[in-house]
């Protein structure tokens, strides 16, 4: 089974912006110990700033994967044109958010992509990610 990990902008900083928020822990580190944890599955990983790489990584791997997960950080609440992508592509995606994105700034509480995901996963911190990998798995 091939799971395809996809986070936006800032999230090259988790475990360095805003610890209070997203916690110490960086996302390479916790990579490494889903890929462990989950050694049976192919756990691919992309960070990108920009919008259009995201909606480009989509593309590439929404109809040859099993599964995504994605963290489009503030993307979430202003992309049509990612919300747009996820909705034309075959593979199951499942949104994450590390923060409780009801418990923060009004802003954040609209999620233009959640309506084309299969699920979403808000506020359990990088746990998150390991609970949407145990829904793909049970699809």
């Amino acid at each position: 089974m091939k799971i395809q990990i996809i986070n936006g902008p800032n999230l090259n900083l988790l475990g360095i912006r805003e610890p209070g928020i997203y916690g110490s822990l960086g996302f390479d580190e916790y990579i490494e110990q889903l890929r462990a944890m989950y050694s049976i599955l192919e756990i691919d990983y992309f960070q990108s700033n920009v919008e259009g790489e995201l909606i480009n990584k989509l593309h590439e791997v929404g109809f040859s994967y099993d599964g995504i997960v994605i963290n489009a950080g503030g993307y979430t609440h202003t992309s049509v044109a990612l919300a747009d992508a996820i909705a034309a592509i075959n593979t199951p995606v499942i949104e994450v958010h590390v923060s409780n994105i009801y418990a923060r700034e009004e802003y954040r509480h609209v999620s233009l992509t959640g309506k084309n995901c299969k699920g979403v996963l808000t506020g359990f911190g990088l746990d998150g990610y390991r609970l949407a990998i145990e829904s793909l798995l049970k699809s």
